[in-house]
């Protein structure tokens, strides 16, 4: 019976799975289908986000969102991430989308509860505090591609296939694909890749607006990886309390009127103005040196 799982969605789940990791960028720690890291040294504040559940190509299982439900939370409370890169550590494969063979042993009941839930888990990702990167050097496709887009950038490699093929399925896009998509590039463009269940490669991707950079793959299969990275790199030098001020104003502004939109960009510039990262700034800046951010 999967009734006792289905309520996993219901529960607080306590954080036994999970433990930090040593702050080593060469270490990896791997727990479950997770591997979760901070980046230590000149890359310190960055966190990177794995998924590693090789036997179903990192297909959505119970066991796979029960973990990110959790690793969301700890992100979420963690003041030293500046931002996140969610990647695969399988080689060809970010996400296969839905684990059918779990879907297939549901009732109706059960499915609408899961897909609520798998829709509330990657809407966790997109309110991460801090901006997310999501690095796809592999097949993204259904709900593989929706958690692509539950991130603020997407990289992807030139070999990598994106689609959202659930009416191809007997299915629609239902982890957010037929709202976010439609929000990234044109609305007419979603509804003929909705529609047509078609997958594209990187390059295509890139040009459709779904990616905001391609790269050409290379021999370790990880160039999305190495380009989300340098990206990931570029951010970690600025204002970690403005990093997560200016993301909650772009996310609360662009559902709104432009008029209402510099109400809210008012209000996240004066949740800043406190700051000591503010005066830092512009200290550094009239004294013609590097500034020292420390997110307070």
């Amino acid at each position: 019976m999967l009734i006792p799982r289905v309520n996993l969605f219901k529960k607080v789940w306590k954080l036994q799975s999970f433990r930090c990791l040593s702050t080593k960028a060469q270490e990896v720690d791997s727990v479950g289908p997770i591997v979760f890291q901070k980046l230590g040294g000149e890359d310190k504040g960055i966190a990177i986000y794995g998924i590693n559940s090789p036997e179903n190509k990192n297909a959505l299982s119970f066991d796979l969102i029960k973990c990110m439900k959790e690793i969301n939370q700890i992100i979420k409370e963690d003041m030293k991430i500046s931002v996140v890169i969610l990647h695969s550590l399988v080689p060809g494969i970010f996400c296969a989308g839905a684990n059918l063979k779990e879907r297939f042993q549901m009732n109706e009941e059960e499915v609408a509860v899961f897909v609520r839930g798998l829709r509330n888990t990657f809407i966790e990702i997109e309110d991460l505090p801090m901006p997310t990167i999501a690095a796809i050097d592999g097949v993204a496709v259904g709900g593989g591609l929706e958690l692509a887009l539950a991130c603020d950038i997407r990289v992807a490699a030139d070999t990598a296939k994106l689609g959202l093929v659930e009416t191809g399925r007997g299915l629609i896009p239902g982890a957010g694909g037929t709202q976010r998509l439609p929000r990234a590039i044109h609305p007419n463009i979603a509804k003929e890749l909705i529609f047509t269940s078609r997958i594209v490669k990187g390059l295509e991707a890139k040009d459709l607006g779904i990616v905001n950079h391609v790269v050409p793959q290379n021999s370790s299969k990880n160039a999305a990886y190495d380009k989300a990275i340098s990206i990931a790199r570029e951010i970690i030098l600025n204002a970690p309390i403005a990093l997560r001020c200016a993301k909650q104003a772009i996310n609360e502004g662009v559902q709104l009127s432009i008029k209402d939109g510099y109400e809210v960009e008012q209000k996240y510039y004066e949740k800043n103005i406190p700051t000591k990262d503010r005066q830092e700034g512009m200290l550094s800046f009239m004294e013609k040196r590097k500034p020292q951010y420390r997110g307070h």
